[in-house]
């Protein structure tokens, strides 16, 4: 399934850090904020991670939520988000399901080798549930959360 601009974005739940379940319907009202990375407590996905911490109260503002995605389990989340203080929601996607129906799980070149993994990647979901904006691959994980505030902004959210 291909994530269209302009085209309601998938439904699903997944456990948070806290093994809440957490569905998109239930976020619906807000702008959503929904990316997609590789791994806890590595270098690219710490500084994005970072990087939505540091403009969370600038997301906020613009009534939007972050919620980060990784096949990580819950537990390497709690972890994750009590080392950095990170202020938002991580899921859990340990299957994939959901990072295959939004485009985030499939072939990518790392260091050169072709390899299937997670594809690093966001997917703003306007109030009403529509995809807004897909970046299908972050090449700069510590510049993207600037970029996803700088979009809000622009859309006058």
């Amino acid at each position: 399934m291909a994530i269209e601009e302009g085209k309601v974005a998938p439904a699903f739940t997944l456990p948070d850090a806290d093994g809440n379940k957490v569905s998109l319907r239930d976020l619906r009202g807000k702008w959503v904020v929904l990316y997609f990375y590789p791994k806890d407590n590595t270098p690219g996905c710490t500084k994005e991670a970072c990087g939505f911490r540091q403009l969370h109260a600038k997301t906020t503002r613009r009534n939007a939520v972050v919620v980060g995605v990784s096949p990580d389990s819950e537990a390497s989340h709690q972890n994750f988000r009590s080392k950095y203080k990170l202020p938002f929601v991580l899921l859990s996607d340990p299957d994939r399901k959901v990072m295959e129906k939004y485009g985030a799980w499939g072939e990518k070149t790392m260091y050169g080798k072709k390899t299937t993994g997670v594809i690093r990647s966001t997917v703003l979901i306007d109030p009403k549930g529509r995809v807004a904006k897909h970046w299908k691959r972050v090449a700069k994980a510590a510049d993207h959360p600037e970029q996803v505030l700088r979009f809000l902004e622009e859309t006058g959210s």
